[in-house]
This record gives structure tokens, C-alpha cells and sequence, in this order.
């Protein structure tokens, strides 16, 4: 049992470590970890700079496209999608172009997925721990359980964390967190009733503004219009 338990944390430690070397790939904190993301102990702090032998060199020049594929790259992470799920959103967005900014219409579909909707309501640490829960049937979505992390949220819809799950060791302690937590202005946390229903609403639309990803977002168009 010793040496199962050691191995986990080893391949634990070795999961952590690989997240944050994909922030500092990237250049950019993606609040991929959670908590450790805000404190002092984060690796983007320590070595700000790319993981690898020559790390400390000065990174050549990016090309148009390198400066594309990285801010496409940061856009995927920062909301832990895979890489069709992202094109596809993009199509979908630049179709509706005359409907409306695009950018906004992008973002919008974007922070609507149930999963980024968890996170920002602030029942999960990091949007992947969000789509692990959500997958696992935490939640209920105007009293019906949904698995599915790519599920769109409307203005209106209540999002409550299923009965016997609410009294797992990970939602202990969200009652007193959620007190001092402010949610995006789109989303409403009842904090009246915290300790009997852990229930949050969307009461508005997101927009890029408030979202704000650490992304060029005319850049990732450009680099799926190719």
C-alpha cells in the first residue's frame, strides 16, 4: 500500500509540474492549478521564462503564424478545450459574423459551456478540475443532472450541486469560501442559503470585456481563416 501511495503522489507531482511547464511555454499564467496559480509558489513566477535547456536564452523572433498558433494555443488552454472543439467554435462565430461582434459572439459561446460556468461561479478551483466534476454528475442544471462539460447555459438557468455530492470532502469547505467570493457580474451565488443549497444563476450574458482572456483574438481568427 506504502509504494501505491508513493507512486501516486510521484505521478501526481509529475502532473502538477507538466501543467505549469504549459504555462510557461506559453508566456502566460493560464490558472491551470488552481490555487497554487495565485500564490507566490507559482513556477511562472519563480522562472519566467520556457522550460528546456536553452531557457534562458532570448527566444528568437515569432513569425505571423508562430504569433497566431500561440495566441490560438493560449485561447484552448485558458479554456481547456481540445482542439476541434476550439475550430469549431470559431467557424461557428465567423458564420455569424453580421450578427454581431465577433469576438464577443466567440467568448460568449465560450464562457456559456457549463463547465467554464462551474469554475467561474467558483464551485471548482480550474476549469479543468470544473470539467472533471461536471462529468462526474456533480451538478444539476434547473433540477436536472448534466454530464456534459460542453453543455450551453442560458440567461435564467440555475446551477445547483446535486444533494448526496454536495457532502464529498471537495465541497466541504465552499460554503465559506463562496461568502467572500464575487462571481462575474452575469452570474448570481445565493449566499443566503449556502450551508443547506449551493445554488448559483446566470442572470445576464457574458461578454469579452469582462471575461477577458489573456488572448489576441483577431489573431486566432486569422489563423483558422487560413
Amino acid at each position: 500500500m506504502a509504494v501505491g501511495r508513493q507512486r501516486f503522489e510521484e505521478y501526481k507531482k509529475l502532473m502538477i509540474n507538466s501543467k505549469c511547464k504549459i504555462c510557461r511555454r506559453s508566456g502566460q499564467k493560464l490558472f491551470l492549478k488552481g490555487e497554487k496559480c495565485f500564490s507566490p509558489k507559482c513556477p511562472i513566477i519563480k522562472r519566467p521564462y520556457p522550460p528546456g535547456i536553452r531557457r534562458k536564452k532570448r527566444p528568437s523572433p515569432l513569425s505571423e503564424y508562430g504569433r497566431e498558433l500561440r495566441e490560438k494555443q493560449r485561447l484552448k488552454l485558458w479554456y481547456n478545450l481540445r482542439e476541434t472543439q476550439l475550430r469549431n467554435y470559431v467557424k461557428e462565430a465567423l458564420k455569424k459574423r453580421g450578427r454581431g461582434e465577433t469576438a464577443d459572439l466567440l467568448i460568449k459561446k465560450l464562457e456559456s459551456r457549463l463547465d467554464n460556468l462551474i469554475f467561474r461561479l467558483g464551485f471548482a478551483n480550474s476549469r479543468p478540475q470544473a470539467k472533471q466534476l461536471v462529468g462526474h454528475g456533480h451538478f444539476l442544471v434547473n433540477g436536472k443532472k448534466v454530464k456534459v462539460p460542453s453543455y450551453q447555459i442560458k440567461k435564467g438557468d440555475k446551477i445547483t450541486i446535486s444533494s448526496p455530492k454536495k457532502e464529498k470532502k471537495i465541497f466541504q469547505n465552499l460554503p465559506s469560501f463562496l461568502k467572500k467570493y464575487q462571481p462575474p457580474s452575469w452570474l448570481k451565488i445565493n449566499k443566503e442559503n449556502l450551508e443547506k443549497e449551493l445554488e448559483g444563476e446566470v442572470v445576464g450574458e457574458p461578454t469579452s470585456k469582462e471575461a477577458n482572456p489573456p488572448v489576441e483574438i483577431s489573431s486566432v481568427f486569422e489563423f483558422y481563416s487560413r
